[in-house]
């Protein structure tokens, strides 16, 4: 108890360092850009801006992705208030009540309620993040090679089967990202596979390299392929971006109950911001003192959906860091970052490496603050970003997708391969696959090839080792249920859209 103690304070001491400082708050500005441009995501920004951490010591990189991914969740909410068109998915609850407050002129109010909510709701999860995830660490201390192999089968069930429309489809995707995961050496015996003679091929396919093509490159694609169109005039107001000590008073229980439900729902591997934020939205409603007010502009159905899409945040780190098991699409591209890093998920962060991921929770914690900062201060110039055409965004990203990719091994190599991720994530995206999937079979797939053929290696190649302890059942267990959650979140999700009427919200495509 000390121990984690002492280590939690030197986390903030090195968080607070200057350079980490500056990092965070530039990190959280570029979130918010992106996440107040509609057609761009989290996941994408997250992915688009990844090559630039390789310089940075692990920490302040990862700090630097947090901020992206805090910063565009938050920022979602800006343009889904001012022009009814949510930045990102997870903001499309937010658009119901905060651009009927804009109308009414209280766009300022709108403005600072998602931000304070966005803020409460992003700080209480860290509590989360520092309560949970030592103790889930523990408990993946225990794992053997069997225990791995059904961990990377759950992870795939899970992300495969939520993130998709379709289970046979998600699977299809994580199906296809194990195939490609088999490129490069293999890793017991040392043979050549499917590497065509390539090299560069030789440690399978860069995963950064596959990220910004399947989240950034084929987003280009998406929007390219549209006709080029004008953004809508974002509202002006004049009033001011404020709260007042009796709005904050009734604003609690719903940000409270938002926290609780997004941090569950980020612990949930695979259901997502985007399903927290319209179950946020149904709850405040629910419990609202003023139903008379949803519908005509209500400052809880800010509250509701902001706070708990930005509390899924802290909880979807949690299987991410403990157990290399993404929360969401995010949070894959984050696990992505740690392993080019030289760090594998699991109990090591938070035994060898503690003082590097204490250090990052510690600037999680600060990401949440200069988030608020710059919220509150930065929103009317933010309104006008949001109105940035097709016309400047396509070639913008087009360009950070070929620099980002060349500046990883200053290799040509690394852009062909993005491109062609581009190409495959554009297809993915038309026949409704899932990109999600594809990026965690590829880190996943290994993981999951050693922990088979070193137990069979260990049996003498009886398949009963994958069954003899209680843990592996456990983990079969939640495989089963990895498989079938996605009837019932795909339920919740339609009933929370169908309670909050939000079928005519113009929202973006899913990550």
């Amino acid at each position: 108890m000390l121990e984690t103690l002492f280590l939690m304070g030197q986390g903030f001491i090195n968080a607070l360092s200057p350079m980490n400082l500056l990092f965070a708050a530039a990190g959280t500005a570029i979130g918010i850009v992106i996440g107040c441009l509609p057609g761009l995501s989290a996941a994408m920004g997250v992915a688009l801006l990844l090559p630039m951490t390789f310089t940075m010591a692990p920490e302040t990189g990862l700090i630097v992705l947090g901020a992206i991914y805090c910063g565009a969740i938050f920022g979602g909410s800006i343009s889904a208030i001012l022009i009814h068109t949510p930045g990102t998915p997870a903001s499309a609850a937010t658009a119901i009540e905060g651009y009927q407050l804009t109308l009414r002129g209280k766009a300022g109010k709108a403005l600072a309620v998602a931000c304070f909510s966005s803020f409460c709701g992003g700080l209480l999860s860290c509590i989360s993040l520092y309560f949970f995830a030592p103790l889930l660490a523990q408990l993946a201390m225990k794992f053997g090679s069997p225990e791995y192999f059904w961990l990377s089968v759950f992870g795939l069930t899970i992300i495969a089967g939520v993130s998709s429309k379709s289970m046979v489809k998600g699977l299809m995707s994580g199906a296809f990202g194990l195939l490609l995961s088999t490129i490069g050496m293999d890793p017991i015996e040392g043979a050549k596979r499917f590497m065509f003679g390539q090299a560069s091929l030789y440690e399978g396919i860069n995963t950064t390299c596959a990220l910004i093509g399947l989240f950034s490159m084929s987003q280009v694609l998406i929007l390219a392929e549209t006709k080029i169109k004008e953004r809508a005039k974002a509202a002006k107001f004049t009033d001011k971006i404020a709260l007042t000590g009796s709005e904050i008073k009734r604003l609690t229980p719903t940000i409270l109950r938002s926290w609780v439900i997004g941090n569950l729902i980020g612990i949930l591997p695979g259901a997502g911001a985007s399903i927290a934020c319209f179950m946020g939205y149904n709850a405040a409603r629910q419990f609202s003192k003023h139903k008379e007010e949803f519908g005509h502009g209500s400052i809880e159905g800010v509250a509701g959906p902001e706070a708990a899409n930005n509390a899924v945040t802290g909880g979807s780190l949690i299987p991410m860091l403990t157990l290399g098991i993404p929360g969401e699409s995010v949070t894959a591209v984050l696990m992505g970052g740690l392993i080019i890093q030289g760090l594998q998920p699991g109990p090591e962060l938070f035994t060898r490496y503690a003082p590097m991921t204490y250090t990052f929770f510690a600037g999680f914690v600060l990401v949440q603050f200069f988030m608020l900062g710059i919220g509150l201060l930065g929103c009317r110039g933010f309104a006008q970003i949001s109105r940035l055409s097709d016309a400047i965004l396509i070639p913008s990203v087009a360009v950070l997708c070929v620099v980002g990719s060349f500046a990883i091994h200053k290799n040509f190599t690394d852009v062909v391969i993005m491109m062609i991720f581009g190409i495959i994530g554009y297809m993915v995206r038309k026949f409704g696959l899932n990109p999600a999937a594809i990026v965690l079979a590829l880190i996943l797939g290994p993981i999951g090839e050693k922990g088979l053929r070193r137990s069979l290696v260990l049996s003498g190649g009886s398949p009963a080792i994958l069954f003899s302890t209680p843990v592996c059942w456990v983990l079969i267990g939640l495989c089963v249920f990895g498989i079938l959650s996605p009837i019932f979140m795909n339920r919740v999700e339609q009933k929370s859209l169908e309670q909050a009427g939000g079928g005519d919200i113009v929202a973006p495509m899913e990550d």
